[in-house]
């Protein structure tokens, strides 16, 4: 009798795990693919953030997460959802509906780490959104992507140093979500080129800092805003940059020509818009490094040096001894005003970037 009993008792059991295991898989499977729809909203969402976003892209987006926000009946999953789409309606520029799926994401799952991150970017005062970084960090720990976003608080404060580092801590931390490294690139290498900045540096100077090239006009603005290495022709005064060009331009200061190897140089003055290229940026520095030396000898002495020396030979591969910016391209290099990329040339054609220019000012 008890066997008898025993027996189906036994197989209810087992059957009844083999359903609850079956269902277990089911909520897995369903939970797995769940959430790497959501990291593929993330890893979209970044990248439209930390790269630039179209409109066939944003709509893209919006598209995805629309479909998931009515497939998942999961209070955590749905949260999350929340924040990504609040941070997609930012990229369009909606703030209002921005603020409103913040809420959402609250109601649903509180302080969930996108839906922090959104609050971040919701706060546009950027000293008060770096303290709610920095205490969202003291209470939830250096996740990843909290360190993302101080160093992209830290950089828009112009505080380029400081995001270096916090741009470094995150992409270590997100090294199972490459993308965030990708997506960040360009900001934690512009931090980089412009560290030595002070923090309290004009905006006009970070503009024209962050520039791949400049202009004769921008290299005239950087060194007025920033130094004093031109009042020997201002005596002090506030002159505009086009008539400084005009004065450097008359004084030899900038050459004619940027072509280091032309040995006869054209008759026609060179234009304020023109590149600066890095022959250019060796000629203008060395000529104001002599100035303020009070030593016109500085510029020949180098092709001085050499004058004696039968068949002689240039110690910069790509720069002639005969060139007329060969004691400029010496002086500056010797000084270490400026180097040589690979060790052997000047590359003198190169253009010359807003940051190398003020890290060449700071050697200076």
């Amino acid at each position: 009798m008890i066997n008898r009993l025993f027996i189906p008792a036994a197989l209810f059991l087992v059957l009844l795990s083999c359903q609850t295991a079956k269902s277990d898989i089911v909520l897995s499977r369903v939970d797995e693919r769940a959430y790497k729809s959501l990291a593929e909203i993330e890893e979209l969402i970044i990248t439209l953030d930390g790269k630039g976003a179209d409109r066939d892209s944003i709509a893209n987006a919006r598209q995805q997460i629309t479909a998931l926000e009515t497939s998942i009946a999961d209070n955590d999953f749905q949260g999350r959802l929340a924040a990504w789409s609040g941070r997609l309606y930012l990229l369009e520029g909606r703030n209002n509906d921005a603020q409103r799926e913040y809420q959402k994401s609250q109601n649903l799952s509180p302080q969930n780490i996108p839906s922090l991150v959104l609050s971040f970017r919701l706060e546009r005062d950027l000293n008060r959104r770096l303290a709610m970084i920095d205490r969202s960090i003291a209470n939830e720990g250096q996740h990843g992507e909290l360190l993302n976003e101080r160093g992209r608080t830290l950089f828009d404060l112009n505080r380029f140093s400081e995001a270096v580092g916090a741009f470094d801590a995150a992409f270590n931390d997100l090294d199972d979500r490459p993308f965030y490294a990708e997506a960040y690139a360009t900001f934690r290498s512009k931090a980089w080129e412009l560290k030595d900045l002070k923090e309290d540096t004009g905006s006009r100077t970070v503009e024209l800092a962050s520039r791949e090239e400049i202009t004769w006009m921008d290299l005239i603005e950087i060194i007025k805003n920033e130094t004093g290495l031109l009042r020997f022709i201002t005596a002090g005064r506030d002159w505009p940059a086009q008539t400084l060009f005009d004065q450097l331009v008359d004084r030899a200061f900038i050459p004619f020509t940027q072509d280091t190897t032309l040995i006869e140089w054209p008759a026609e003055k060179p234009s304020s818009s023109e590149i600066v290229e890095r022959s250019g940026a060796a000629w203008f520095l060395w000529r104001l490094y002599a100035e303020n030396r009070a030593n016109r000898g500085l510029l020949t002495r180098y092709s001085a040096r050499f004058a004696g020396i039968p068949n002689a030979q240039s110690p910069i591969a790509d720069i002639d001894i005969r060139s007329p910016f060969f004691d400029s391209v010496l002086g500056c290099v010797e000084s270490e005003f400026m180097s040589l990329p690979d060790g052997r040339n000047f590359a003198p054609r190169e253009p010359v970037k807003g940051s190398e220019l003020l890290l060449m000012l700071k050697k200076f």
